[in-house]
């Protein structure tokens, strides 16, 4: 049978093909070889059963090479409106024609390489082993055509692979609302932390009129101190002025009254130090909370921005089903007390975090093997040693690993760093580059 038989069959049959499941007849059809030779080809889209079509068109092609084809024909809605495209591209796939024959060409030149993967492929279980290992690594889209449309595939194998992509859509959906329900429970945490910071900041409000208080004590009792010093001077010049006993006793006892106003000024100037420390310690908190509110607010912003970014990445992705694979991402340096805010920058953006402290407690012969485990490496240059910095570097350029070098260690710095590794702005297999 050559592969211009399908325009020569009944019109009857490709209207069942395209408009419900394929009859016995269509089934046997598809399936038959495709030359006299008797090997069989690869089917075409418009073979293939027609529940097939909306997932191969969502999960393989993006809306933007979906407008683009469908420029070429007739375009019967707005190329922005990507759900319209997507079912009138559905449509054509059903039969064959020119848009049909345009979105087989290009499905090929762009899966060519996982075609040429399953061509290896004798019998349908090594099709479906062939995909499963592809799923399990997070490689759908190629896969999917190529095994879909391999000669050899029969139906159970077709079937399992569309109910691995179908419940794909299901998982993604379900981790799109965790992603929402986690970003609530951050947005709450934030309002918490502003107010804490705002009753922290009028406690130190307090503390400070509290010194500023004790101060002009401080300074009263100075200017007192001197007065009675003065006084005391005066006393001593008349004291040989007195003659009478009397005189002596009464000069005795204001001498003994003055001493103990002098022990008391003196007692109080010894507390000036310990005001002057106390004041200082309330200056140092109230920058360290400014510092953390900066922080915070950057953190915050940097995840609003990825969210959102992602959001509008999944409104064009999710009818396709694509998988994003789980990364894991190393941090080597830092600040070991901010450790637990890193791991929850990271798991908030789906990622997993190694850390490595830079050879302050941890060997540098481990930092090898975790450069190895990780899909890419962050390092604050300003808070590690020497020696770890130069062996990552090594490391990476060894193994290909995309490394963002970047200054600060605070949780800020750490956030906007880890939202460019998430967003795929760090190129993999460049060598690391000291940041400006």
């Amino acid at each position: 049978m050559s592969s211009d038989v399908f325009v020569k069959k009944p019109l009857a049959l490709a209207l069942q093909t395209a408009m419900g499941e394929p009859s016995a007849e269509a089934e046997a059809f598809v399936a038959a070889p495709a030359d006299p030779s008797g090997r069989r080809q690869r089917l075409r889209l418009w073979e293939l059963s027609p529940k097939l079509h909306c997932p191969v068109i969502g999960t393989c092609l993006t809306p933007r090479e979906l407008a683009r084809i469908a420029r070429r024909h007739n375009l019967e809605h707005d190329a922005r409106d990507a759900y319209a495209l997507h079912v009138q591209a559905v449509g054509w796939a059903s039969a064959r024609s020119g848009a049909s024959r345009d979105l087989q060409r290009y499905l090929d030149a762009k899966y060519a390489a996982d075609i040429e993967r399953f061509a290896a492929a004798r019998d349908a279980p090594a099709v479906l082993a062939l995909w499963k290992a592809h799923w399990q690594q997070g490689k759908v889209a190629g896969a999917m055509w190529a095994a879909l449309t391999h000669p050899l595939a029969d139906e159970p194998t077709r079937q399992a692979v569309y109910a691995d992509v179908h419940m794909l859509s299901h998982q993604l959906g379900a981790a799109q609302a965790a992603d929402a329900r986690r970003l609530h429970a951050l947005l709450r945490e934030n309002e918490a932390l502003a107010a804490l910071l705002a009753a922290s900041r009028a406690e130190t409000g307090a503390a400070q009129a509290r010194a500023q208080q004790a101060s002009d004590e401080l300074q009263h009792c100075r200017q007192e101190l001197t007065a009675a010093r003065q006084a005391q001077a005066q006393l001593a010049a008349r004291l040989a002025q007195f003659e009478s006993g009397q005189a002596l006793v009464d000069l005795g006892r204001r001498v003994r009254e003055l001493t103990a106003v002098n022990d008391e000024l003196r007692a109080v100037a010894e507390r000036v130090p310990m005001l002057h420390a106390e004041l200082a310690q309330a200056r140092e908190r109230i920058a360290q909370l400014a510092r953390q509110c900066d922080q915070l607010a950057a953190a915050r912003d940097a995840l609003e921005r990825l969210l959102a970014s992602e959001d509008d990445r999944c409104a064009d992705t999710c009818p396709a089903g694509a998988s994003n694979a789980a990364r894991s991402v190393l941090c080597v340096g830092g600040r070991t007390a901010q450790l637990p805010y890193y791991r929850q920058l990271a798991q908030r953006l789906g990622l997993e975090l190694l850390h490595h402290d830079g050879g302050r407690e941890q060997a540098l012969s481990r930092l090898p093997e975790l450069v190895a485990a990780a899909d890419a490496v962050l390092c604050p240059t300003d808070c590690v040693s020497h020696g770890a910095y130069y062996l990552l570097k090594r490391c990476c350029k060894r193994s290909g690993k995309p490394c963002l070098l970047f200054r600060g260690a605070g949780v800020s710095s750490f956030a906007i760093a880890l939202t460019q590794v998430a967003a795929g702005r760090v190129t993999v297999g460049t060598a690391p580059r000291r940041e400006s």
